[in-house]
This record gives C-alpha cells, structure tokens and sequence, in this order.
C-alpha cells in the first residue's frame, strides 16, 4: 500500500492525500470516524492515532477494481497548507500500512493492473507537462486510447496477413494460393501504409511535447536580436548599433499557433583575425 500527496505541493485551497493499496480501507477505518460508501464522497474530519483532529474535508473510497490504479483507493481532500498535506500523510504512514509512493507508482499500478497501456500511461505525463493547448489535447487523446487503438489494430491486421502467408506455405495443394493472388502484396501494402500515418502522428505529437528549435544565425548586424526581441514580444536581447553586442546564446520559448518554439539567438558570423 502506497500513499503521496496528489496535489501539488505548496499553498492552496484544497490538496488531496491519495493512498493505494490492500490496506486502504484500514486506514480510512483509522483516520475517518465516520463510515464511508464506496464512490460517495463523505464530508467528515481526519484524525490521527490518538483521535486528536488533523483536519476535516472530503474522504472517497474506491473499491478496487474499480479505481484508477485497479487496488482499493483512497482519498483525504482537505485544506491546502503543505503543513496539513504533511500530518496526513504522517497520520497515514503512523498506521504501519502504508509507505511513501515512489514518482509516477500509482501511474505504475494502474499500468500493473490493466488500467492502463503503456502508451496512456506515458501521456499522462505529457498532459501534465504540456505547455500549449494543442499539446495538451494530443496528450488526452493518447490518454483516452486512440493512438493505443492504432496501434492494435495494425498488430491485428500483421497477425492475420500471417496467417495467410502460413496458410499458404503450410497447405501448398489448396486451390487458393494467396500470395499469387495479389492479396497478401495488397494487405501488406495497405499496413505499411497505415503504419507511416502513425508514425508521422507520433512525429507531430512529439513536436508538440517537446517543441522545435529555430537557429536565428548571419552576419554582424543583421538584425537577429531585434527578430528575437520582436518574436518573444519583449526586450530579450541588447540590441546596439556595435557589431558582435550578442556574444553568447540567448534563448527564447514561445508559441507559434500552438506550437511550442524555442528561439536560439546566435553571435553574428565573421572571419575573426586570432
């Protein structure tokens, strides 16, 4: 049974405890004096070993496996003060059922228990650090199964042009032979196909997780910092009259129509007399 703190860390209205694990209900049993109901959120108080109050907020139990790391799942949303997430889980290791989650277990577990492929699994991630919209919704749409769903419909379509290209070396006197017929060379066509429309789709959504880089390079005082300074919408780099004013790389993140763009500002090219 493992237990982390679900919300970020720091300041803030609610932060939710989560704990995963076997021995989930024991520790609602011992930090929630009041009975909860599997899927039905309970406004009571939380409260330590020695029955003295922590806090009071909402506590959820989900029965496994109908949760999101498949185990008994649960809960503790309270007030947001890091002090008050750090006695829950406090209270919560106190009870010797639980320990810490290491980053990215309950993904782990989810992933261990056929909640999730390793694909949703990894785009979890990508929602979280997504840094454009247009990211964000190619993260939720790997999260939700599509590019999952591809991807087992071409490993269905191989197994069954194998079967064929077996059938066909294996029972040679059959008056069907398909690979003259032209049906195998037309499967196996259309799966290559189908293939390069996927991987131009992973090409793209990695270029929304991680963005492109563009090289801003040329002659002395052409104008390159004051491209920079216009792209970036703010005085990032000096711009002088003097030629060789920018002497190391400067950089710049912004958006282009949802497109994550690193800017990299270079020193002009000049033949250099040492």
């Amino acid at each position: 049974t493992i237990t982390a703190q679900a919300t970020a860390p720091g300041r803030g209205g609610v932060g939710i405890v989560r704990v995963s694990g076997p021995k989930a209900k024991a520790i609602a049993e011992a930090l929630v004096p009041s009975a909860l109901t599997p899927r039905l959120a309970t406004y009571t108080p939380f409260v330590d070993a020695n029955n003295s109050l922590i806090d009071q907020g909402i506590a959820l139990f989900f029965k496994g496996p109908n949760s999101f790391t498949g185990e008994d799942v649960l809960e503790l949303q309270g007030h947001g003060g890091q002090v008050v997430m750090d006695m829950l889980i406090d209270a919560v290791l106190a009870t010797g059922h639980a320990r810490l989650a290491n980053p990215g277990e309950f993904s782990e577990q989810a992933f261990l228990n056929d909640k999730l492929d390793l694909a949703q699994a990894e785009a979890i991630a990508d929602l979280i650090d997504a840094s454009s919209k247009q990211a964000a919704k190619s993260a939720l749409r790997s999260l939700q199964g599509e590019f999952s769903t591809q991807i087992q419909t071409l490993s269905d379509q191989i197994v069954h042009l194998r079967m064929y290209v077996e059938a066909a070396i294996d029972f040679p006197e059959e008056e069907i032979d398909f690979l003259s017929d032209g049906k195998v060379s037309g499967d196996l066509s259309a799966i290559m196909q189908s293939l390069t429309k996927v991987r131009e789709q992973a090409k793209q959504g990695t270029l929304l997780r991680e963005g492109m880089q563009v090289v801003i390079a040329g002659r002395p005082n052409a104008g390159k910092s004051s491209l920079l300074n216009a792209l970036a919408g703010r005085d990032s780099a000096i711009v002088t009259d003097i030629a060789g004013t920018t002497r190391d790389v400067l950089k710049e993140h912004i958006h282009i129509d949802g497109m994550p763009v690193h800017i990299i500002d270079t020193a002009g090219l000049r033949e250099s007399p040492d």
